[in-house]
């Protein structure tokens, strides 16, 4: 993993170019968790994530940059995948002190965003929005500004005259615990999402100063001070305040996740997705479903999970990181994790599909029915209390009730192939490595150890005896024991 020092300066960075950088090197005490804050997930995916992905559709890659600090290590790793470039805070001194540790990578750029780790529900639309406002105007600073219902906890606006009598223009930001009996009333909020232009912010970042009760260096004391330099600073109102929500709290966390998924089957339905009773359906971010299917209620579509056009997902099942075809029905139930199911298939109720299987057009896996690393061929069939693991099935195959493959000697993994229109007698044994022949029958209750020729019967089992009478006189020798009793024997 190269460490984020060796990422500051991108080669590719031009004086026209802008930047984002992404504050993620806090703690987050509030929480009480060993995990850093960003990496708390919400809507199935961490914080940080959320907060990259809506970068990543204004800027490059390239020019995005997270600053870290708290499990700096923990932090990249789990977001390096995403092409970022990162910044080390190793002594996190506030946010001011973020961009005084960040300034050599930046520059380069003429302008740059600062955006919250934490503030997963800051749509794309919104960053392009601060990021042309604040071209448009000029500014030094512009600071993206919010009216929730309650402002209390929130640093405020305190707005000043420009030019024309417009109140456009911000003088300071003053935190809650600091306001004045005449600034009570003021429900502005700064979120802690800016744009700076580089060389004003550059020529007086070095003026601020650690006098707070923190300690800290405040990005929010830059207001004032480019004020007082005569440079301007800016306010953009978001028009819905929950984009720049973060979490502080567990409850938090809660309330982010909820608006994060209501907002995803929103999204979902916009686009011609059925959805009964959403607030009751668990969707991530990254879930992808395609027109007229129907999700019933109580379902979870989990991680990368994409679902094609005209399926039914039934109540109860809990899908993940799977590739559905269109036309699949998945009765209540089922449980799949890393599957593919090709168009038409039939699943459920109650299946269970472990990753690396595959399900061919017009199968049917039918209920208490688990297969792992197995592939299912088309239109062949397994619908009753079976495992199947470590297998390839050929197509137009009944696999009976109760059937299993013994994929594992103990030490090792074994695969089982079952060839085209093959039939798989039920309670019948299956032990690897073996092949089933094309065309072939296995009997029922069998144990097949050796491979099975195309076109043949396989029996595995002991042969039938009767015993006439057995079974009476058993009966007559209990029912004696039980009238004589123990104390009546000799």
């Amino acid at each position: 993993m190269p460490a984020p020092q060796e990422q500051l300066m991108p080669q590719s960075a031009s004086p026209a170019a802008f930047a984002i950088v992404i504050l993620a090197a806090g703690k987050g005490t509030r929480l009480k968790s060993r995990l850093p804050k960003v990496l708390h997930c919400v809507g199935g995916q961490a914080l940080l994530e959320h907060g990259i992905a809506a970068a990543a559709k204004v800027s490059p890659v390239r020019d995005i940059f997270a600053v870290i600090g708290h499990q700096a290590e923990l932090v990249q790793k789990t977001v390096e995948h995403t092409g970022i470039n990162f910044v080390l805070q190793a002594d996190q001194r506030g946010t001011g002190h973020a961009i005084m540790t960040a300034r050599p990578a930046l520059v380069h750029y003429s302008f740059f965003l600062v955006l919250s780790g934490d503030a997963p529900l800051l749509r794309p639309g919104t960053i392009e929005r601060l990021r042309d406002f604040h071209l448009q105007s000029g500014s030094a600073m512009t600071i993206l500004t919010a009216e929730p219902p309650d402002p209390a906890g929130y640093g405020r606006i305190v707005r000043t005259a420009g030019q024309g009598g417009a109140a456009d223009l911000v003088s300071a930001i003053v935190e809650d615990s600091a306001l004045s009996a005449s600034q009570q009333n003021l429900r502005e909020i700064n979120s802690g999402i800016y744009a700076f232009s580089c060389r004003p912010l550059f020529a007086h970042l070095d003026k601020l100063t650690t006098g707070n009760a923190h300690q800290e260096f405040y990005l929010t004391d830059m207001a004032a001070i480019l004020n007082q330099a005569g440079e301007k600073v800016s306010a953009l109102p978001v028009s819905d305040a929950h984009e720049v929500l973060g979490a502080n709290t567990r409850a938090e966390l809660a309330g982010l996740d909820a608006l994060l998924r209501t907002r995803k089957c929103l999204e979902l339905m916009a686009g011609g997705v059925t959805i009964f009773r959403p607030d009751t359906c668990v969707m991530d971010a990254g879930v992808e479903i395609g027109t007229d299917t129907i999700i019933e209620p109580f379902v979870q579509l989990l991680g990368r999970t994409a679902v094609g056009s005209d399926c039914t997902i039934s109540s109860y099942s809990v899908i993940r990181d799977c590739r559905i075809g269109n036309g699949v029905t998945v009765r209540p139930g089922c449980m799949m994790t890393e599957a593919r199911v090709e168009d038409g298939a039939i699943l459920g109720p109650y299946c269970h599909l472990r990753p690396a299987t595959e399900i061919a057009a017009g199968a049917h896996v039918g209920n208490f029915v688990e297969l792992k690393k197995t592939r299912l061929g088309k239109g062949s069939k397994a619908n009753h209390l079976t495992y199947l693991g470590d297998a390839v099935i050929g197509g137009n195959v009944n696999v009976g009730a109760g059937t299993i493959t013994c994929n594992y000697d103990g030490v090792h993994k074994h695969q089982t192939t079952i060839e085209d229109d093959a039939f798989i007698g039920s309670d019948s044994i299956l032990v690897a490595p073996v092949t089933v022949g094309s065309g072939s029958y296995v009997a029922a209750a069998s144990c097949i150890t050796e491979d099975v020729p195309a076109g043949s019967l396989a029996l595995g089992r002991a042969r039938q005896i009767n015993k006439e009478g057995w079974a009476r006189r058993k009966r007559e020798k209990d029912q004696k024991e039980i009238k004589d009793g123990p104390g009546n024997r000799p």
